[in-house]
């Protein structure tokens, strides 16, 4: 018989795994000492959101026999942990009452389930070289916080051997996240649901060329992260930096061909790939993360959870008495309203 794992054992975890930055005691949240606990705020009233790497809800004595992995906590992932005897949730991403919980409150929801819940994100960022690997370059300089932005990340890398030009660096991204095993999946749910307009995120968000051509070589990268609040500003700067990088990649997030970003680079000489999207850094962030608990601690079974979103018109999504259903709601009780209820 192994050991007996509890949750105080994945926070040791997590703390080995990101070099002692979560956060521990009261202390580390209001002192300033963990530079890792950061307010996230767009200014809207009342959606602030402070990161705290570590256990953000559940028992430390609680035993964890089996553990997943995810990249956003949602009331989709609460219900599969309940529904398939996960004890604990590490997520990437901050959580924040009620939103990531299905509009109720976190800890009742949990509980009821025995969930314990962690989470990481920034803490986790630039502890390992694998999205400028994945990316095609090696990264010589990974900044968290470019222009004194939390969270505004910059890798500058050099292309590897084994990926030359900009054709190269297309082909690897395909092959690393599966492309081909994507747009089948794809294809298979069209064909099930007999609906070909079904779009899904990862194949409607594949690798791109912007500016340049596939035969350009590729030397020096600049690989940026548009929504972090990497800016024109912060681009030209990189390029006054690094004079000889000659490629930009923006992974993560993603811009389009009429961007700003994308019309400085044209005109500082730059070629500019879209890479990966959010939707691929479970595979990025969320797998190596996992490996390493399932290391770390291999008496816990550690699982991957993986979303899929899809699109659907709305006459083909379900089934037909689902679709009658939601035909009869909304003409009787949302579309015509009496002039007393309004």
């Amino acid at each position: 018989m192994g050991a007996i794992i509890k949750v105080k054992d994945v926070l040791n975890a997590l703390d080995q795994i990101t070099g002692g930055r979560c956060v521990k005691q009261l202390d580390d949240i209001f002192s300033g000492k963990n530079k890792f606990v950061v307010m996230k705020s767009s200014h809207i009233p009342g959606k602030a959101c402070m990161e705290l790497p570590g256990l953000i809800c559940g028992d430390l004595e609680a035993r964890v026999k089996k553990l997943a992995v995810t990249m956003t906590l949602t009331e989709c992932n609460i219900e599969l942990a309940g529904a398939t005897g996960v004890d604990a949730i590490v997520a990437h991403h901050p959580i924040v009452d009620a939103a990531n919980s299905g509009g109720v409150t976190l800890k009742g929801y949990l509980t009821l389930y025995g969930l314990s819940v962690f989470e990481l994100h920034e803490a986790f960022h630039g502890l390992h070289p694998g999205i400028a690997y994945i990316h095609g370059h090696k990264a010589f300089r990974v900044d968290i916080a470019y222009g004194n932005i939390p969270g505004n990340i910059l890798y500058v890398g050099r292309a590897l051997a084994e990926v030359p030009t900009i054709g190269a660096v297309l082909d690897r991204l395909n092959e690393f996240m599966g492309m081909q095993e994507e747009e089948k999946m794809l294809l298979t749910e069209k064909n099930v649901r007999n609906c070909q307009d079904i779009c899904e995120t990862n194949v409607a968000t594949g690798g791109q060329l912007l500016v340049g051509s596939r035969e350009n070589k590729v030397g020096t990268v600049i690989h940026i992260f548009p929504h972090t609040g990497f800016s024109v500003e912060h681009l030209a700067r990189a390029k006054q930096e690094h004079p000889e990088a000659d490629t930009v990649i923006a992974s993560i997030s993603r811009v389009g061909k009429d961007s700003d970003l994308v019309k400085k680079a044209k005109e500082l000489g730059l070629n500019f790939i879209v890479g990966n999207s959010h939707a691929m850094e479970i595979l990025e962030n969320g797998l190596p993360l996992a490996i390493a608990l399932q290391k770390i601690l291999p008496e816990v079974e550690v699982v991957l959870f993986r979303e899929r979103i899809t699109s659907t018109p709305l006459h083909k999504v379900g089934t037909n008495a689902i679709r009658n259903y939601a035909d009869s709601i909304s003409r009787q009780y949302l579309v015509t309203k009496n002039r007393g209820d309004e």
